[in-house]
Parts: C-alpha cells; structure tokens; sequence
C-alpha cells in the first residue's frame, strides 16, 4: 500500500512547498497547452482567414470554454473524492469512485453534445454574434458541440489522475492533443482553407487523440486500487457524494461563465472590431489566469488529501504558501498584460484597429492578475475542504452582482472605452476575496480548522 501511494503522490507527510510547487508546475503545462486550443484556432485563423472568421471563432470558442469548464468543474467532484478516499487511507474505494463516475459522465456528456447540435444556432443568436459571422459561429459551435462526449471524457481522466496525485500524466497527453491540434489547424486552415469549420474539426479530433492515449495509459499502469470495467455502472451512493461535491462547483463555473457570455454578447453590439478585440484579449488572459489556475487546481488536490487525513494545520499553510507563490508570478503577469498589450493582441489578428481594442481590455485585466492568485487559492482550499456550496455562492454572487452590471453600465458610457468594461473582471474578484476571507472566519470559529483523527 505504501509503496502504490507514493508512486502518484502522498501529500499528507513531509515538506509542503517543493512537493505542492512540484505538483503545480506539470499542472500549469498542461492548463498551457489547454489554452493553446483555443489560441491557436484563433491564431491560425486570424493569420489566415478574415475578420469575420476570428469573430465566429472568439465567440465560438468562448461558448465551448464554457461547457468545458462546466465538464472540468463537475469533474472536480471525483478529484476531491478520490483526494480524500487516498488521505483517509481508504485506497480500496477508489475503483468504486472511478467507475461511478465514468458513468454519470458518460450520461452527461450525451445530454450536452445533442443539446448544443440541436440549439447551435439560438445560442449563436443570444450571443449577439455580429450579422457577418454569424454562420460561422454556428458551425464552429455544432461541430465542437458533436464531440463534447470527447471532450468530457478527456477533463474526467484528468482529475482521475489528478485525484491520485499523478499531475504528469495529463500534460504527457494533452502534449500529444496539442501538437496533433496545431498540424490540424496547419492543414484545415492554413492549406485547405476550410476557415472557422476546420478549426473546430482540428480541435474535437486532437481531444479524441489524448482520449485513446489515456486509456492505453490506464490499461498499462499500475494504479493505487483496483479498477475493473465491471465498476462502470450506475452507484447511487458515490454518485450522489461525487454530484454533492461536483455540482456546486459546475454551477457556479457555468454561471461565472454566463456572466462572460453576457459581457461578450455587450461587446458584440458595440461591433466587430470590439468583438474581434476581446475576443484576442481572452485568449491572452486565457494564458495570463493560468498561473492562479494551476494552484488553485493543486491545492484541492492537496488539500483533499490533508483534510481526508484530518491534518487541517498542514492544509492551511499549503494555502498561504500557494498563495505567496503565485501572487509573486501574477505581478510579472500583470506589468506584462498592462504595457504590451498590442504586441500580445498582434500574436493573434494582424488588423492594428483590433491590437488596439484587445489592448484597452487587457489593461485592466492587469489589475485582475493581482487579485486571482489570492481568490483563486481560497477557492482550491475550499474545494479540498468539500466546501463546495460556498464556492458556489460565492461565484454566483461575484457574476451577477458584480461582473455582469458593472460591465453593462460601462458599456452604456459615451465613449465606450473597453478599458471600463473589463474593470468588471476585478471588481468581482475583490468582491469574491472578501466572501472567502469571511467564510474562512466563519470555519475557523466553528472550531472546523483544526487537526482531527479521520473517521
């Protein structure tokens, strides 16, 4: 038993710092190359296509980044599970774990794909896609709609691995995803100019290819517990702890992903160069966030493990640690994000009116970069903890309280200026950090941080 714990990774013994950063670092390369779907789709298509083709992508895209966030958040039930099953020393149950999830995941990977094949073009219409892309952000968003099952099972087998403390295995495979990906796009767009339809194609085949790797991977590794395909069936009892667990943190993705739907439904009324811009500046912030976004997938890692074994001491000082480290990036991050703008925005259009408009929005996504690293560990604490409601609450209350009409307000201004717009995005996380430095008084109060013997 021991010696199968430590080949994935025991984190509730020993240093905290090198093995959390050890963990966090093959985590922040593969949420790299994740963002690079998206960046090279729109890469290759501004490079090659027109502006109407990056439009249809940017809000394409954004639309499918939501559904992807919503699988990889629910997914997050089964890491925490298996976190805490690994910590509390009940390896046994993990086979248990796994094959629940596989078919719940199974199940909701079947509802997404034929609701967004069915309502790819009412969705487009919602997002105020401008009248010049419209039809090609609904090829983008059927075509990537009809392999969320792909896509589904690809953020599921991740956290399986995360869950047991493998971080490499992922990046090994989105590795391989990703360089199929870039050829795809090379040769759909780039030579058979199939534009805004070959993006979406190259992007569901290259999750396919890192699928078929992970499975071959499961199949020949030696894992902590046992797992038999006969697990894969409808467990009642773990699926509702992994629904329990999940769900909150989905909801509040999806919702948290809505309120950017909605502010990029704003922008796009305001026009194609405004949409095209922040439709660049995302896919910039999409790789400014993944900093705060490793460790705030590490530390539920962590930290589940640590409150499975009741060393809640342990779970805290990882959290300050993870904190300081990733605050420490996030300045570099932002001084980058606020003074080279346009030469960021230019990696992806070659138009300088869309460069100046993607810029205005990251300038004050500069200011965001020194807040998530705090929000994003509080949430990665929480999240190990199980604590998951008030992870919801509080990204339910930070988009609609604050993201949502703050960024339409701004939008009413004359001038508009997408630098006030996007001021949106940090004033929600400081109203989120806020909700997180409470609840943690709460739980400290409560007597709930404190060591404990597990049960």
């Amino acid at each position: 038993m021991k010696r199968k714990k430590q080949q994935y990774g025991d984190f509730t013994t020993g240093p905290i710092a090198a093995p959390l950063i050890r963990f966090s670092l093959p985590v922040l390369a593969a949420l790299f190359l994740q963002a690079m779907y998206g960046a090279v789709d729109l890469l290759i298509v501004g490079q090659f296509t027109t502006s109407a083709d990056v439009s249809a992508v940017a809000t394409g895209s954004q639309i499918m980044m939501l559904i992807t966030g919503l699988v990889a958040s629910f997914a997050m039930g089964t890491t925490i599970l298996l976190g805490q099953k690994i910590g509390a020393g009940r390896v046994k149950e993990g086979g248990q774990v796994i094959g629940a999830s596989i078919f719940e995941f199974i199940v909701l990977g079947g509802i997404v794909t034929l609701l967004l094949v069915l309502f790819a073009a009412p969705v487009s219409t919602i997002m105020n896609a401008p009248e010049e892309a419209y039809s090609r952000t609904v090829s983008y968003v059927r075509i990537c709609g009809a392999g969320t099952l792909v896509i589904t099972a690809y953020n599921l087998l991740g956290s399986v691995f995360r869950g047991i403390g493998d971080s490499r295995t992922p990046l090994i495979t989105v590795a391989i995803a990703t360089g199929v990906n870039i050829l795809g796009d090379l040769l759909l767009v780039a030579v058979f100019r199939m534009g805004t339809a070959g993006a979406a194609l190259a992007t569901v085949f290259a999750q396919l290819i890192s699928v078929l790797i992970s499975l071959q991977i499961i199949r020949r590794r030696q894992l902590p517990f046992e797992f038999h395909w006969r697990d894969v069936r409808p467990d009642l009892p773990v699926i509702r702890r992994i629904t329990r667990l999940g769900f909150p943190i989905a909801l509040q993705d999806f919702l948290v992903g809505i309120s950017f739907l909605v502010i990029m439904a704003i922008v796009n009324s305001l026009g194609l160069i405004a949409s095209a811009g922040v439709g660049c500046a995302e896919r910039v912030c999409a790789f400014i966030m993944l900093v705060p976004s490793a460790f705030m997938q590490s530390m539920s890692a962590f930290v589940a493990q640590n409150a499975g074994a009741g060393k809640m001491a342990r779970a805290r000082k990882a959290l300050y640690i993870g904190m300081m480290s990733a605050l420490c990036i996030g300045v570099f991050m932002a001084l980058g994000s606020f003074f080279y703008g346009v030469p960021l925005a230019r990696i992806f259009t070659r138009d300088p009116e869309v460069a100046a408009a993607a810029a205005q929005y990251l300038k004050a996504y500069s200011i965001d970069c020194m807040l998530t690293p705090v929000f994003f560990c509080y949430i990665g604490f929480f999240n190990g903890l199980g604590e998951t409601t008030f992870v919801m609450a509080q990204g339910i209350i930070g988009a609609f309280c604050a993201r949502i009409p703050f960024s339409y307000l701004m939008s009413r201004r004359v001038p508009v200026s997408l630098f006030h717009v996007g001021l949106a995005t940090p004033v929600a996380s400081t109203l989120q950090i806020v909700l997180c430095l409470s609840f943690m008084l709460y739980l400290k109060r409560q007597g709930r941080l404190r060591d404990r013997i597990p049960e």
